[in-house]
């Protein structure tokens, strides 16, 4: 008996066998992947329906919001025809506040969370009224003359013929920018000005100064015309000439200077005419422009400047209720898209719920075979994901030729119109975030719709199933 007992196989320890058998037939991935694409091509028909289905939900959702962008990228672009959108222009006639629009103020604009640059526009007295003036001996400037921020001005995307805004290493003083509209403000000796007249071809004269290689000088004025003293002068440099842009602010259609270098001019001017200065005069710009980093900070800094008493003027008064109308659109139309893919998930539910009844036997013999599960669901899963995956992926390839055909066809002419607006260049837009956002929400919406089905199917008892015909 006891040769017997030793001669007795060891017992297993609890548990280790039936580990044992469930790690060799337990599924891989590549049998998940397998038997989902049996599956699926078992029932070819339905699952050709299914995948229409999300194809015709992707795309309408797609297509929708693609024409919701084509609409605000029309709107930008009309509003961008009227001036800069990012552009707040503070005007300081008549303004009732007990702080002044100073230098101290300009700085307190400056530190503002989103604003970029900050100029001030300084209509010097001194060259409204020819109390300075330059030119090239035979021709004098006789035009606006504007005291500016070049720093500010810089930030503000003017566009060059010649040239570009002074550097500050270089310096400011006795520098000019001259725009592209002030080159023919030229009168003579005899106060005559320069006639503007296109030759036979249509061809327009050159301007009588070239202020790029001629040298300048700006002569100080005398109101007393008895006086011997001799008229200060100074030797200009223009640093650029400004390409005409009036959806500019400050618009280059006069002669920008530095604003300090201005203020030297006035002082020499006053001193040279004997002029005194009231030292009591509170110091104040009419205007100052302020250019912030984005259209969504145009609203906060724009609230921020007017709560000091100061009026305002933006494209945000425009913007703001046509861009509010665009938003409902496109809330619309992206609503109308995804009820659609709703429809789509129903029919994916619908289809996954079918295959679990046909399958049943099939799920209790995963289970004897000693598939976890997390296999089971996950086949169904991936069953589920595979057909939302491929009618998302196919429903924003027929997108981009939906929106091709609308853009080379339907906007050609007079183009949609939005709000009153002609569209620019076509109404349907379709980036790349919105190609990915798309296929991985019908991958999502695939997913989802499994999920109850899935569920159902590791419910199912492996006995009853396995007794299932």
């Amino acid at each position: 008996m006891n040769n017997q007992k030793a001669k007795r196989a060891p017992r297993a320890a609890p548990g280790k066998g039936r580990v044992r058998a469930r790690k060799d037939t337990g599924m891989t991935k590549r049998d998940s992947i397998l038997m989902c694409i049996k599956n699926l091509l078992r029932r070819k028909v339905r699952t050709i329906l299914t995948v229409s289905g999300v194809i015709i939900g992707t795309c309408a959702i797609t297509v929708m919001i693609s024409l919701g962008l084509g609409m605000q990228k029309t709107l930008e672009e009309t509003l961008s025809q009227l001036g800069d959108l990012t552009i707040i222009s503070i005007y300081n006639y008549g303004t009732s506040t007990d702080q002044p629009l100073d230098d101290a103020m300009l700085d307190n604009f400056r530190v503002q969370e989103g604003v970029v640059a900050v100029t001030p526009i300084y209509n010097s007295y001194c060259s409204q009224w020819g109390n300075f003036t330059f030119g090239n001996g035979k021709y004098s400037y006789d035009g606006q003359v504007m005291g500016v921020d070049f720093d500010a001005l810089r930030e503000m995307g003017y566009t060059f013929l010649e040239g570009d805004f002074p550097d500050k290493e270089s310096g400011y003083e006795d520098v000019i920018v001259m725009g592209q509209d002030a080159m023919y403000n030229y009168v003579n000796k005899k106060g005559k000005y320069f006639q503007q007249i296109p030759d036979a071809n249509g061809n327009m004269p050159d301007p009588p100064v070239d202020v790029m290689n001629d040298k300048l000088t700006l002569t100080i004025s005398k109101q007393d015309a008895s006086t011997t003293k001799k008229q200060p002068s100074h030797k200009l440099t223009c640093s650029g000439i400004i390409a005409s842009d009036w959806e500019k602010n400050p618009a280059p259609y006069g002669v920008f200077m530095d604003i300090h270098y201005v203020k030297s001019l006035e002082k020499e001017y006053n001193k040279y005419n004997g002029i005194k200065e009231d030292k009591n005069k509170v110091e104040a710009y009419e205007e100052v422009i302020v250019k912030v980093e984005s259209m969504d900070d145009v609203e906060e800094v724009e609230e921020y400047i007017q709560s000091l008493g100061f009026n305002t003027n933006s494209m945000e008064s425009v913007r703001k209720p046509i861009q509010e109308q665009a938003n409902q659109q496109q809330m619309i139309l992206g609503a109308l898209g995804a009820i659609s893919l709703f429809v789509a998930a129903l029919s994916i539910t619908n289809t996954m719920v079918m295959s679990v009844y046909e399958r049943t036997r099939e799920i209790g013999v995963m289970k004897v075979l000693g598939c976890s599960l997390s296999d089971i669901r996950g086949v169904f899963l991936m069953e589920a994901g595979v057909i939302g995956f491929t009618g998302g992926v196919i429903g924003v390839a027929i997108s981009y030729i939906i929106s091709f055909v609308i853009n080379h066809y339907g906007g050609s002419g007079g183009g949609d119109n939005y709000f009153g607006m002609t569209s620019i260049g076509g109404s349907s837009i379709i980036p790349v975030w919105l190609a990915l956002g798309a296929v991985a929400f019908a991958t999502l919406v695939g997913l989802l719709s499994g999920f109850s089905p899935a569920n159902r199917a590791v419910k199912i008892s492996a006995l009853s199933a396995i007794k299932q015909e």
